[in-house]
């Protein structure tokens, strides 16, 4: 379906960014990844998309808080796919907790620069591109919080909120190009990101890993599941697709019904 594709995926060492990039290879697409991790961990990883799905994989490592990085990261990914990304999908991001009168402005700025500001970045430098082959697909990662708010999370929410205003305007901006923009929603994801959470709580409550990951799921998830990595890599996919082709400035939640509730 993708072939003859090239796609960024930020965020996309592990968990759900990498789950994404193989769905993508998986469907033919070239794919630079971007990320923190062991080195040879990743090579490996770049290596391992090459070899199961027949394409070309690359890899930097551009620390997305800095905006002189984001921006090398993409003229590399111009030179090495021949023009630029046809995919962008903006997954990067971190997380801290707590209440706001006690939330260090530092952690504000990081998470705000790398959940919402690196976004804007690679977008403002993909379009061009992709307007030239009027074709494109834009997949920002948000979350249940960009609809809904939990305590502790401020900056969390605050930028996934901001991402999915991004996303629209940028599928507005972009209506009548071949480009669409969209936004996922996942719920809770047992990624590192969550997993750390998970530790907390099981501390905090002097119970085991897993009695707290099942009492942060089952508060949120009517489904009492968490989402999969691979779910989320199979909706980006299904929104490089042609049938998305008119799906544009929404959201897809993937949440085990949270934010209907």
């Amino acid at each position: 379906m993708l072939t003859g594709k090239c796609a960024l995926v930020t965020g996309s060492t592990s968990g759900i960014g990498l789950a994404m990039a193989k769905a993508l290879a998986g469907a033919g697409a070239d794919v630079m990844l971007n990320g923190f991790g062991d080195k040879d961990e990743i090579e490996a990883t770049r290596k391992s998309l090459e070899t199961e799905f027949g394409v070309t994989a690359h890899y930097n490592g551009a620390d997305l808080s800095k905006p002189d990085q984001i921006k090398a990261m993409m003229k590399d990914a111009a030179a090495k796919f021949g023009g630029g990304a046809d995919i962008l999908i903006n997954n990067a991001g971190i997380q801290y907790t707590a209440l706001i009168e006690d939330f260090p402005p530092e952690k504000w700025d990081a998470i705000i620069a790398i959940n919402l500001t690196s976004a804007f970045h690679t977008t403002r430098f993909a379009l061009p591109n992709m307007k030239k082959k009027n074709w494109g697909r834009i997949i920002n990662t948000a979350s249940a919080h960009g609809l809904v708010a939990s305590v502790q999370k401020a900056a969390y929410v605050a930028a996934k909120h901001g991402i999915m205003g991004l996303t629209k305007v940028t599928a507005l901006e972009t209506a009548e190009s071949g480009i669409t923009a969209n936004s996922i929603c996942p719920g809770w994801v047992r990624t590192e990101l969550v997993e750390r959470q998970i530790e907390a709580k099981a501390k905090e409550g002097g119970i085991s890993v897993e009695q707290a990951a099942t009492n942060l799921v089952s508060d949120k998830h009517p489904s009492k599941q968490f989402v999969t990595p691979e779910q989320i890599g199979q909706t980006a996919l299904f929104l490089c697709s042609d049938a998305a082709s008119q799906m544009t400035g929404t959201h897809m939640s993937v949440d085990g019904g949270w934010t209907a509730q």
